[in-house]
């Protein structure tokens, strides 16, 4: 088989859902014949490695470790599913503490044991401060760490094309940006539907609505149709970022990236990105006045999360952020 590279790439939580499926991807996809797995729960983590090494990857070398030191060291792409799972009537803020602080231990493995690391991915939840908190604790660049947002907008793509029974990729510039979760802004003035304005579809504004909280109620369904989070769509499309910062297909769809410009400041937020071998780059997002009000909306609901994680210690003040990170001046 043909890899994109031979170099590290680390899987953190892989004895979970989310982390075993991340194995499987990356493995069926020819990323790297080197996968690290990593996972604090062995008897979990000895199984998945033994269940991928049955699948017979040919020229892939899976190793699995419990030890931190071994896992990050020599990493040059990561991405991390290694926090608590949000289950029924839970919201992903309610994980805020909990999954902080384990993002903040992540981000200190990094910068002790592969601050040469190229890439990082983090997708437990609130992925919007998990990743931020990643970030100050890992001293990496802005552009080298990105969060899973797309799920939001794939969902968003999915409703519409129900809706109007085409296929799904038939639906384009269905996306939503700010926060992953319910405050998200949802955008529908650049959504076309085999080409055709949504505007001129005859959708009503009662039926968008309905849509609208659907796309934001995305998560939730899933838990109370399996029982469980999502995992093998956030599993697929944070393999797909990490294929794209290896150098494969770039990633197209919104990703979570660390913004400070204009009126958006010191957050990590989902916005119009682009990955490529080169790091996460995003644009502005462009909307209707109500749209970008909404986005406005979600950007304020970011900040009082990442305050709350500063009261809580858990990051430092934002003018202190330089001191831990001086990628963050």
């Amino acid at each position: 088989m043909k890899f994109l590279t031979d170099e590290k790439l680390l899987i953190v939580g892989a004895a979970g859902m989310i982390g075993s499926n991340m194995v499987q991807t990356a493995a069926m996809l020819g990323l790297t014949p080197n996968i690290c797995l990593y996972d604090i729960y062995e008897p979990g983590l000895k199984g998945v490695l033994a269940e991928m090494d049955h699948c017979a990857f040919p020229g892939v070398n899976l190793t699995a470790t419990i030890d931190p030191a071994v896992a990050f060291e020599g990493a040059k792409y990561i991405i991390s599913s290694g926090g608590a799972p949000r289950k029924e009537g839970m919201t992903r803020e309610d994980l805020l503490k909990g999954n902080c602080q384990i993002a903040a231990e992540f981000g200190e493995n990094i910068e002790k044991y592969c601050p040469d690391v190229k890439h990082v991915v983090v997708i437990f939840n609130p992925a919007d401060v998990t990743a931020l908190t990643a970030l100050i604790r890992s001293g990496l660049k802005p552009n080298q760490l990105t969060s899973l947002a797309a799920l939001d907008s794939t969902r968003l793509q999915e409703a519409l094309a129900q809706e109007f029974g085409v296929q799904q990729c038939e639906v384009t510039g269905a996306h939503t940006y700010g926060g992953h979760g319910e405050a998200m802004a949802v955008f529908a003035s650049q959504v076309k539907i085999e080409g055709k304005p949504l505007a001129e579809m005859g959708l009503s504004a009662e039926r968008w609505e309905e849509i609208k909280h659907n796309t934001i109620q995305g998560g939730s369904n899933i838990i109370k149709l399996r029982g469980r989070s999502s995992f093998q769509s956030p599993a697929y499309n944070a393999v797909k970022m990490i294929e794209a910062a290896m150098g494969g297909e770039k990633f197209t769809w919104p990703a979570g990236t660390y913004v400070n410009e204009g009126k958006y400041k010191n957050v990590f937020m989902a916005m119009p990105t682009v990955i490529d071998a080169t790091g996460v780059h995003f644009t502005m997002p462009e909307g209707t006045a109500e749209e970008m009000a909404a986005l406005d909306a979600s950007y304020e609901h970011l900040c009082k999360m990442r305050d709350e994680i500063v009261s809580l210690g858990i990051i430092p003040a934002v003018k202190d952020w330089a001191t831990e990170n001086p990628n963050l001046l």
